[in-house]
């Protein structure tokens, strides 16, 4: 079989560990320029959207830009998008001539889904990116391909082909179909690759097949014409994990890329769950494996390596962070002082919203800023978290929360509250986001006129009036996932440190954001303000006080790689 090829395929050179993007990072997809490596990954409806990382070695990554980063690139599309996984679906990023392009498709917007491509020569810059061409899509995970002529063609779920200007979004007609793969259900994330053995040249088309779930896999199959027929390989799938007992489930929508010496690498998305697939809050991970084509032992076939924790592969560049652009390693801890003098700390300026930070749908307008002397000011919206009461008006779709991924097995994260709600709803806390139907959160609350924190569990409410001693104060909120793993902890303490008043006010299992409503997307952490429907449209009433947030910290407490072996957060850290 193909896959037990893999380890004589080439000489074990370098170990490293998976996944290389941890947290919520699904379908990516990577090039490599000038000895830089850029991949792109889906965010659905958060926003900013479609990150692009950059690395000079594989492993350390540095979150450079955002495609999606302004409401003008594709207008009108995020508040009227309703569905928890809806938005940016699988991209492409691709670089020719010196442009570098990435192309999806937004889905879920009533007669407005939409084929997007966004350009720039300058991947580490977000104004550099254009606004979207858009091209009609009906179906999902675009990849773009040139032919030796230079025309242009995006296949997509199917899957099929149709020639594309990239200018103006215009594609031909009808779409020629290729392969709908080896009977797994949804083939779709294809990836073309044009490839020379000797005298023998033939168009490889890569696709995912089974579901993004426990059937997961990759296959492919190959033709001398573009445009077929294509005959798939006798020993696919190329990748998988499904039916083991292995702790990366779901092993599938790969993309390959070369490095600088020419060898063959892949990544694609995993998930931590190990065969009973039901603890995983995280979400889909970027992992990556070493690939070679090799027509002596495998005619002419990839052969990629399967995904573990940890790997063995070819030599690795040397370890560096020495990576163009401005933004967090995805391995950082987070050391935000929000509202000082001298800015955010050394990971963002004053005045501005660190990169790691997103939205869920793009937000109202002066819903989230930083205030020098004051901390991150979020003013409270009329919806809450979970999505109520909503209204006709396309902005009451947009909640006051802005959070990071999780992207730890085991981490603390903590920030200080200034809040003072003088009637009953006005709330501000923490939370740890799957989406608007499952996440947990830890208010300051105005309760029946008293002063309390409010654990929800998704919608189950306990409340606890707050100690009097605290009132006034500055009130530090922490979110804590110890060994094993399984639970969440929320607690809170005074801001000036006293230990001795620290209180725990709830408990929630990771499997409460693992799946379910978000079976796409992954745990956020972080903060939001509400007046849970007081108000009228999008509204909260004029004297609903803003929340303010301080000292911002996130940091990782371990990883896991299997089920057993635990190893420190930070993979590679060079001296």
């Amino acid at each position: 079989m193909a896959l037990a090829l893999a380890g004589s395929a080439w000489a074990a050179n370098s170990t490293y560990h998976n996944p290389i993007l941890p947290g919520w990072h699904s379908d990516p997809s990577c090039v490599q320029v000038e000895g830089t490596f850029y991949c792109v990954t889906s965010t659905f409806i958060s926003f900013p959207g479609l990150p692009i990382y950059a690395s000079r070695d594989l492993l350390n990554w540095k979150h450079v830009s955002h495609v999606w980063n302004r409401e003008a690139q594709l207008p009108g599309y995020s508040w009227a998008t309703a569905g928890q996984q809806n938005g940016m679906y699988a991209a492409t990023i691709r670089h020719r001539d010196g442009v570098f392009y990435v192309i999806c498709e937004y889905l879920g917007v009533a007669n407005k889904d939409a084929g997007v491509i966004f350009t720039t020569t300058n991947p580490l810059d977000d104004a550099s990116w254009s606004n979207a061409v858009t091209f009609p899509a009906p179906k999902i995970d675009p990849d773009l391909f040139w032919d030796d002529n230079g025309q242009a063609y995006v296949a997509t779920q199917g899957v099929q082909l149709q020639a594309i200007d990239t200018t103006t979004g215009e594609v031909s007609e009808p779409a020629i179909p290729l392969w709908n793969g080896t009977g797994g259900v949804w083939p779709e994330g294809p990836h073309i690759y044009h490839r020379q053995h000797g005298n023998e040249s033939y168009y490889y088309l890569m696709i995912a097949e089974g579901g993004t779930a426990e059937d997961h896999s990759i296959t492919i199959a190959r033709s001398r014409n573009l445009t077929g027929p294509y005959t798939a390989f006798e020993n696919n799938p190329i990748l998988t994990n499904r039916g083991t007992n292995e702790y990366f489930q779901t092993v599938g929508h790969g993309d390959l890329f070369q490095d600088t010496k020419g060898n063959w690498w892949g990544v694609a998305l995993a998930t931590r769950s190990g065969p009973e697939f039901v603890s995983y809050p995280m979400g889909r991970e970027t992992v990556l494996y070493p690939a070679t084509w090799n027509v002596d032992v495998n005619g002419g076939w990839p052969v990629l390596q399967p995904v573990r924790g940890e790997m063995e592969g070819w030599e690795l560049p040397e370890p560096t962070r020495d990576v163009p652009g401005t933004g967090p390693f995805v391995d950082d801890p987070d050391v935000y002082d929000f509202g000082e003098e001298k800015g955010v700390g050394k990971k963002g300026k004053e005045g501005e919203i660190p990169r790691n930070l997103v939205y869920w749908r793009v937000p109202k307008k002066g819903a989230v800023s930083v205030v020098k002397g004051k901390g991150l000011r979020l003013v409270p919206g009329r919806t809450s978290l979970s999505g109520e009461p909503g209204g006709s008006d396309p902005a009451s779709k947009a909640i006051s929360f802005i959070g990071r991924r999780q992207t730890d097995s085991l981490f603390t994260y903590s920030v200080d509250l200034d809040f003072d709600p003088k009637k009953d709803g006005q709330e501000a806390g923490v939370t740890a986001f799957l989406t608007q139907m499952s996440n947990i959160q830890l208010g300051l609350a105005n309760v029946d006129g008293e002063l309390s924190f409010r654990f929800n569990v998704s919608g189950k409410v306990k409340t606890k009036a707050v100690p009097k001693k605290w009132k006034n104060k500055t009130v530090r909120l922490e979110i804590k996932l110890a060994e094993p793993g399984t639970e969440y902890t929320f607690s809170a303490s005074l801001a000036d440190g006293s230990k001795d008043d620290k209180v725990t006010l709830g408990t929630g299992s990771v499997k409460l954001l693992s799946g379910g409503s978000g079976s796409f997307v992954g745990t956020l952490i972080g903060v939001y303000a509400t007046c849970n429907g007081a108000g009228k449209g999008p509204e909260c009433p004029s004297e609903t006080p803003d929340a303010y947030f301080t000292r911002w910290r996130y940091t990782g407490n371990g990883q896991y790689i299997s089920a057993e072996e635990l190893i420190p957060s930070v993979f590679t850290r060079p001296n």
